[in-house]
């Protein structure tokens, strides 16, 4: 039996494999910041003494640079407590004789869509994934590319506007089109928004049921009632995404993107939105771009992927 873990910055799963690789058990459960990788570290073991056997292997997708031959964690972006914690020293003394293998969740998840997912039949897949952050991974030949430790293909913390002497802290990719950034983006504009706008109706009917945060969530079910401002942020989403995926194509020139995330759940419209914009920051002798798609295993991909490389 295989174990396949993702740690997040807002959620942890764990699952199960079969000998043929399909996912027998499954464990979610929503990450308490407060409560920092102690937290997440202790759940973590609690279900391993759920489990009905020891694993054997253990695959790990982990939201945050790390070094991938080692299992030290350098820092997560979203919880505290894990800077130099050795995860697969820690595994090992749980589970003696295990073979741990763990990589950034985005590479994990790449190495998913690429192996079990919408990229299957293509030898070079760029992912990227766009949620609470913007992350990036390329897989090779069903290999995940590796640069220098703690990371690669970082493509969240591109510059857009870079920072400047005079004390203007500049922009990312990450800054402007995470879940995070897009919540903020819509939650500032409703005031602006008219009373008959899709958007705002929806917006506003969970901020009434106290569910503020997630306001992303709501653009495609506006968008296919024909909102406009629903449509010029996918369309703005889609620009910035493409103006980021420009500099992967140009430096490696995959055969596929796959989007993935949250976001991508708005789906075809974003797509759309993407490969429109892409060839205007593409140069003439890389086109056509590279086959763009939506990513299939949705929230399984980090999970499916970590499957995948606990058998590398």
């Amino acid at each position: 039996m295989n174990l396949g873990i993702e740690i997040g910055g807002t959620k942890l799963q764990l699952v199960t494999s079969d000998s043929t690789g399909q996912i027998v058990e499954r464990f979610r459960y929503t990450v308490d910041p407060a409560q920092g990788a102690e937290g997440i570290l202790a759940q973590i073991e609690a279900t391993l003494r759920q489990l009905n056997e020891p694993p054997q292997r253990v695959g790990i997708g982990f939201g945050g640079p790390l070094d991938w031959k080692t299992g030290r964690i350098a820092t997560s972006h979203q919880i505290g407590g894990w800077a130099g914690i050795d995860l697969t020293a820690w595994l090992r003394e749980r589970i003696p004789g295990v073979v741990v293998r763990i990589d950034n969740d985005a590479n994990v998840a790449a190495l998913g869509e690429a192996s079990r997912g919408v990229a299957t039949g293509f030898d070079n897949v760029f992912y990227i994934t766009l949620g609470s952050g913007i992350g990036g991974g390329l897989v090779q030949n069903g290999r995940v590319y590796h640069g220098a430790t703690p990371g690669e293909a970082e493509i969240g913390h591109l510059w857009l506007i870079p920072p400047d002497e005079s004390g203007s802290p500049g922009q990312t990719i990450e800054q402007t089109i995470s879940g995070w950034a897009v919540d903020q983006q819509i939650r500032d504009l409703l005031p602006q928004l008219p009373n008959d706008s899709v958007l705002k109706t929806l917006v506003e009917q969970a901020h009434k049921a106290n569910a503020i945060g997630g306001e992303a969530r709501f653009l495609h079910p506006a968008y296919e009632a024909s909102d406009p401002v629903a449509k010029m942020l996918i369309e703005q989403i889609g620009s910035v995404a493409a103006l980021g995926l420009s500099h992967v194509v140009h430096l490696f020139h995959p055969d596929a993107i796959v989007l993935g995330g949250g976001l991508s759940l708005i789906g075809e419209p974003l797509r759309a939105a993407v490969r429109q914009a892409l060839p205007r920051f593409v140069m003439k002798a890389f086109h056509p771009v590279p086959v763009l798609l939506l990513a299939k295993l949705g929230e399984d991909a980090v999970p499916v992927g970590a499957l995948q490389l606990a058998h590398t």
